[in-house]
């Protein structure tokens, strides 16, 4: 970033900066804190660490783009569910035909016809496009979709998006306007479909395929209440919908690692949240 033509165009504070070549800097300068969160963690070449194996696998020659598989250390018998994390839309609905088209990459014991959507923030949103997007995927079989503090807004604030006291390091409302402005074709408001699935510009939520859906909330997400008209639209289209609330929490507030090791409640629920999220798969 050191030439000098080039201009800074945009910055989401902490987080990423724009130039005008295109390029991005994703180099994290907020609080400290957060720092150790973003950084890249390489993959175990396939070695068991801590009772999980990680390795990379290129999703897309053109762009680069790779798909992490995280396989569990297991002593065999039950077939595993497969979860696949999504953060970008196209690069999401690539990662859905790979794993339709490529069975004999994936670790041995895992069962096809339970797959889960699942992502966090932005990637809460993706979930929902892919699943209404993705349509026959046989053999797979989407068994349900799981956004986590989904970034559903309006371009009107929310009740909850005024309270500064949800605020946080990771998520202010800045970040929420620029980052999600960002989202969408120039020229176009938050909301646009993406951001705001439950809105007028977005289809009927009747005419979307839905698998069963969780949404997880965070009681002091700044979201939270775009988030709760997510669920009472895709409720009143009859989809099949429930809802895990962390109480007193943050957006994000689990990926605070030495919150959730030191202060008992944050710990308390995360552990909520991940026993939620592994109840809802055993029932699907």
């Amino acid at each position: 970033m050191g030439d000098s033509k080039l201009l800074l165009v945009e910055e989401v504070s902490g987080w990423l900066r724009v130039y005008s070549d295109g390029s991005v800097d994703r180099t994290w300068t907020g609080h400290p804190a957060v720092a150790p969160l973003i950084e890249h963690v390489p993959p175990t070449g396939g070695a068991f660490v801590d009772g999980v194996a990680t390795h990379d696998v290129l999703l897309d020659a053109s762009s680069d783009v790779l798909l992490r598989l995280y396989h569990p250390e297991t002593s065999g018998g039950e077939k595993l569910p497969v979860l696949l994390h999504f953060q970008a839309v196209h690069d999401c609905l690539s990662a859905l035909t790979w794993l339709r088209s490529s069975p004999d990459l994936l670790p041995p014991g895992v069962d096809l016809t339970r797959v889960f959507l699942i992502g966090d923030s932005s990637g809460g949103n993706l979930v929902h496009q892919v699943a209404a997007l993705a349509g026959d995927v046989s053999p797979l079989r989407i068994a349900g979709v799981i956004p986590i503090h989904p970034g559903f807004v309006r371009s009107t604030r929310s009740e909850s998006e005024k309270k500064t006291e949800n605020e946080s390091p990771i998520l202010t409302v800045e970040m929420v306007d620029k980052l999600l402005g960002m989202a969408v074709p120039e020229g176009l408001t938050k909301d646009h479909p993406i951001i705001c699935p439950m809105g007028p510009e977005a289809a009927p939520m009747e005419e979307v395929e839905l698998p069963p859906l969780m949404v997880v909330v965070a009681e002091k997400d700044l979201m939270k209440d775009t988030q709760m008209e997510y669920v009472d639209v895709v409720k009143g289209a009859g989809k099949e919908v429930e809802v895990l609330v962390n109480r007193g929490m943050m957006h994000c507030f689990y990926f605070n690692d030495m919150m959730v090791k030191a202060d008992p409640k944050t710990g308390e629920e995360t552990e909520k949240l991940l026993e939620g999220i592994a109840d809802f798969i055993r029932r699907h």
